[in-house]
């Protein structure tokens, strides 16, 4: 694609979704403020990821970032510069890690771990869409915005024939549903006042209380549902959309939406984000329970009566972390180019 070509697809695309989103302007404004905020946050000694230095690495990331997308505004999507945007993508979701959990406590009204942390959480994630948009806009066989039928080209009212996602995908979808199985289990079991690996319902309870759980945790616990156990289910419902047809076009049950095109960002945004730090995490934690079980390192009991109980709950939990977090992957994947 010419400069030429590449201005004229770019007025174009004012008429869609903000061109910005993937002709580098968006991506070279936040990777200035997203190199001052490292940068800030190195400078007056705020730790990220438990560590002051990592604020530069922030800063770099953020020049980096700023360089490409100034590029990209002038000289349109080179391909020498695209592996450039997909390693800092990559980057930028791994600075994204914990986002999820930060918008967990938020939901059940609690207050975030860390302000700056949470800051950077949601920063990343941000860097990480505009830089994927921009490293995707120009390449053989992908719409431009100003194509009329581009991913960011505004929402059709009549959607094309939706399709289901690939056998081997939808397995991949069954098994992150079966592996929640055993965690919700566990979970109302303690909700409903029942006893499982040694610990009842009213010591989770009182647990919780102690931890400084929100009003609104306390009150579904009293109620017998656990917000863990319903999120779950919401990531299941979210998981199957991702790969059945009904999440390209809404239903027939979402009365004035049915028939129309699901926005690509409404399920991709909850699934990435939800794959970048459930699978990593769940791998990460199956890797340490399996290390715990052999007996090469030992876990703190807690509130549990024995080491082996606490492992019980490592697997069940960690587990479908893992087996849930590498199915959100494989499903937003296909999800992607089904609905491109």
């Amino acid at each position: 694609m010419t400069t030429g070509r590449w201005q004229a697809g770019r007025a174009a695309g004012g008429r869609g979704a903000p061109g910005w989103a993937g002709d580098g302007s968006g991506l070279a404004v936040w990777g200035g403020a997203y190199a001052g905020l490292g940068a800030g946050y190195a400078g007056s000694g705020t730790a990220l990821f438990g560590a002051v230095w990592t604020g530069w690495a922030v800063a770099a990331v953020g020049v980096a970032a700023a360089l490409a997308g100034a590029v990209v505004r002038v000289r349109g999507p080179r391909p020498l510069l695209r592996p450039v945007l997909w390693a800092l993508c990559g980057l930028a979701v791994a600075g994204a890690f914990g986002l999820l959990m930060d918008v967990i406590t938020l939901v059940f009204g609690q207050g975030v771990d860390s302000g700056p942390g949470a800051a950077q959480h949601a920063s990343s994630a941000l860097g990480a869409v505009l830089l994927a948009a921009t490293a995707g806009t120009g390449r053989p066989g992908v719409r431009t915005a100003a194509d009329p039928h581009s991913a960011l080209a505004p929402v059709p009212t009549a959607a094309p024939v939706p399709t289901a996602a690939p056998g081997p995908v939808q397995l991949a979808a069954l098994s992150g549903t079966l592996a929640f199985v055993p965690y919700i289990g566990m979970k109302l079991t303690w909700a409903l006042g029942g006893t499982f690996a040694g610990l009842s319902g009213a010591e989770t309870l009182a647990a919780a209380k102690r931890n400084g759980a929100s009003g609104l945790w306390l009150t579904l616990q009293s109620w017998g549902v656990d917000g863990t156990a319903l999120l779950a289910a919401l990531g299941v419902f979210l998981l199957w959309g991702l790969v059945r047809p009904w999440g390209l076009v809404f239903p027939r049950w979402t009365l004035p939406l049915r028939g129309r095109r699901v926005p690509r960002w409404l399920p991709l945004t909850p699934a990435l984000l939800g794959a970048a730090t459930l699978a990593p995490y769940g791998i990460f934690g199956v890797g340490y329970s399996a290390l715990a079980t052999t007996g090469v390192v030992t876990v703190p009991r807690g509130d549990f009566p024995t080491e082996a109980d606490v492992l019980l709950v490592c697997w069940i939990g960690l587990g479908a972390f893992a087996v849930y977090g590498v199915a959100l992957a494989v499903a937003a994947r296909s999800y992607w180019r089904r609905s491109g």
